[in-house]
C-alpha cells in the first residue's frame, strides 16, 4: 500500500502572510547576509537571475516578502533566460508569470541560443555559464541595473571550495558580493548563509512553480558527484559547512560608493 503524499500548500499563503517560524528563519537569514555584506541599499535596482528551480525561486520570495518589512525599498525585476535549443514549456511559463506576479516583481523571459555560433561546435558547464552570464550582463546594462542577485546558497559555496582545492590547489569559492567592471555592476548571493536543504523543503512543502531546463550534464557535471561528499563530511561534524564558510575571509567590505554608471560591459 503506497502512502499518500500530502498536499501541497500554495505560495500565496506565505505572501499573504502566512509564515511559519521555519519559513521566517529562512527569510531573516537571507536578510544577515544582506546586511553583513551591504548587499542593496535605499533606492538600489536588483535584477534576480531566474533558472526556474528551487533556489532562484525561494530567493525571489524572500526578497520580495522581507520588502514588506523594511523601512528602505529596492526596485525587483527578474530574468530568466530560456535556451532555444531546449526550451520550456508554455504551461511553465504562464506558472512562472504568475508566480512572479503574485510576489510583485517584472518577470522577463527571453529566448537565447544556448549554443552560439562562437562557440564553435565545443559545448561544455564553463561555456554554458558564461554565456548565460554575458545575456545576464546585457540585460542588466540595457535596463540600469548595477545589482544581479543569484540563488546560490551555503552548499554551492562548500561545493566551490572542495571544487577548487581538490582541482585547482586553491582555497577559493563564490563571494558573496562579487564586483565586475571596475564596480559597474556587482553579483550578489543573498542566500550564501543558507543550507539547500531549506530550499528544498520549501520547493516541497510550497507549491512553487518549480520547473527544470534540460541540461545535457545534469546528472554528470563534477558537482553532482561532490554532494554525497559534502553531505559525508556533515555525519563526521554537522557544522561541516559552516566551519568551510568560515574558514574564508569575507570581513572586507567593498566600497560600493564608487559604483559607475553602466555605459558598457565588455
Amino acid at each position: 500500500m503506497t502512502q499518500q503524499q500530502p498536499e501541497r500548500i500554495s505560495w500565496q499563503r506565505l505572501v499573504d502572510g502566512d509564515i511559519p517560524p521555519w519559513v521566517m528563519r529562512f527569510i531573516k537569514l537571507t536578510g544577515k547576509a544582506i546586511n553583513t555584506y551591504d548587499m542593496i541599499r535605499d533606492g538600489d535596482s536588483v535584477l534576480l537571475s531566474v533558472s526556474g528551480g528551487k533556489d532562484s525561486l525561494a530567493l525571489a520570495l524572500a526578497l520580495s516578502i522581507r520588502l514588506k518589512w523594511l523601512p528602505i525599498h529596492y526596485n525587483l525585476s527578474a530574468l530568466m533566460i530560456n535556451w532555444i535549443e531546449h526550451p520550456i514549456s508554455e504551461e511553465a511559463k504562464a506558472n512562472l508569470h504568475q508566480y512572479f506576479k503574485g510576489l510583485g516583481i517584472p518577470l522577463t523571459i527571453c529566448d537565447e541560443k544556448q549554443y552560439p555560433e562562437s562557440f564553435k561546435g565545443e559545448f561544455n558547464c564553463y561555456l554554458c555559464s558564461r554565456n548565460r552570464r554575458r545575456v545576464m550582463f546585457n540585460y542588466a546594462q540595457e535596463h540600469d541595473c548595477k545589482l544581479i542577485a543569484m540563488g546560490h546558497h551555503l552548499d554551492d559555496l562548500v561545493e566551490t571550495t572542495l571544487l577548487n582545492l581538490g582541482s585547482r590547489g586553491t582555497f577559493s569559492t563564490m563571494l558573496p558580493i562579487q564586483e565586475f567592471f571596475n564596480g559597474k555592476l556587482h553579483i550578489i548571493r543573498p542566500m550564501i548563509e543558507v543550507h539547500e536543504s531549506t530550499t528544498r523543503r520549501l520547493s516541497e512543502i510550497y507549491d512553487l512553480p518549480t520547473v527544470k531546463p534540460v541540461c545535457p550534464y545534469d546528472q554528470t557535471n563534477i558537482r553532482s558527484r561532490l554532494k554525497p561528499i559534502v553531505k559525508e563530511l556533515t555525519h563526521i561534524d554537522r557544522d561541516a559547512r559552516e566551519h568551510i564558510y568560515h574558514a574564508h575571509d569575507f570581513s572586507y567590505r567593498i566600497p560600493r560608493e564608487t559604483i559607475k554608471e553602466p555605459d558598457y560591459f565588455r
